[in-house]
């Protein structure tokens, strides 16, 4: 049986696409126009709730108790966290989707090695389970697929990818220029330096002082957070006893970090959307930051979409504070493209 909180995510998202008028026209708002109550009830089925939300005129974005949620009018990301059953959500989101006048483009699903594998319910008991839930789950239509697990040298640890399309409709679909444009960066970061996690829980002597929302600002003030991207509009939960969940938006991107501090499985994660138009400072600036915040002992990088090249500004950022990268390997997917994955490993603490 688990003996902690299962600080590893689950990824899920979902792209639509459909005609002018269900898209673009008279219903600009797309997936975002989903009710409160309907969304509500496929959380519920994932065993997580809304706590905190904000948004803009590119999308909506949602604190969850378990991780995050972003919604924009053709694209679903929701990442969970714990024993949460993310993959039955699919068929729900599929047919919210549906009856908004959009069909599903591509399905991808990521995640990394459970520490509790033991306590995850199905269809998250096994890669291999995830997958077949998947096949079974997603329209025919999307039948182009993929899944791999892409292996490390630390411990047992792998980054496991779901991929499927619609080939036909992604080639003539708008959504391919941004798929071509954009890329994900996923970090997982565990055995965080024990001071920077104690930053994640609440002074018991303040208790009913701060909860919450204000809890939240006061540690993504004192942690650094609020400078990663200090133009981001950032929505912040801070939970009891600790625990700390953040999501930012800047223009039409997000980034999220979720944190759970507790020794001995201590684990945090950052994920942020870049431009291959973006400068490698840029990004090997906030991925010096992240490390700085949490300081992890073992720490994995994937980067979805960017290229091969990848590989060299992820670890020019990261070699040169004391992290030795372990492993790097590459995989294509439909869809999302390229796959980087990469391992790096600090020092042992004494």
């Amino acid at each position: 049986m688990a003996s902690g909180f299962e600080g590893f995510e689950k990824r899920l998202e979902l792209r639509f696409f459909g005609d002018d008028s269900a898209s673009t026209g008279c219903r600009p708002h797309g997936l975002r126009l989903i009710d409160s109550a309907s969304l509500e009830a496929v959380l519920q089925v994932v065993q997580c709730t809304i706590v905190s939300a904000v948004g803009n005129r590119f999308f909506d974005s949602y604190v969850l108790s378990e991780s995050s949620l972003f919604i924009y009018p053709t694209k679903v990301i929701i990442k969970t966290c714990g024993t949460t059953q993310l993959l039955k959500s699919v068929q729900s989101l599929v047919a919210l989707a549906g009856g908004l006048g959009l069909s599903p483009l591509s399905c991808r699903y990521t995640r990394g090695s459970f520490i509790f594998p033991e306590a995850q319910p199905y269809p998250h008991t096994s890669f291999s389970d995830e997958v077949a839930y998947l096949e079974e789950s997603l329209p025919a239509t999307l039948c182009y697929r993929k899944h791999s697990a892409m292996h490390s040298k630390v411990g047992s640890y792998s980054w496991h990818v779901f991929t499927a399309c619609d080939p036909t409709s992604l080639a003539s679909s708008g959504s391919l220029r941004d798929l071509d444009d954009l890329f994900t960066v996923e970090v997982c970061m565990t055995e965080l330096d024990r001071a920077q996690a104690r930053k994640f829980f609440q002074d018991p002597r303040r208790a009913g002082e701060f909860r919450g929302d204000s809890a939240g600002k006061a540690m993504t003030a004192a942690t650094g957070i609020d400078q990663i991207n200090p133009d981001a509009l950032i929505c912040d939960f801070a939970f009891e006893p600790c625990g700390y969940s953040m999501n930012g938006i800047d223009g039409d991107r997000y980034s999220t970090i979720h944190v759970t501090p507790e020794d001995g499985f201590s684990y945090a994660s950052y994920e942020f959307v870049g431009s291959v138009y973006d400068g490698t400072d840029d990004i090997i600036g906030v991925l010096r930051k992240v490390v700085q915040i949490f300081r992890p002992t073992t720490m994995s990088v994937s980067v979805t979409g960017a290229g091969t090249d990848s590989w060299a500004w992820v670890a020019g950022a990261l070699e040169p504070l004391g992290l030795k990268r372990r492993r790097c390997d590459s995989d294509e997917f439909p869809e999302a493209g390229t796959v980087v994955f990469q391992t790096f490993t600090a020092p042992r603490r004494k």
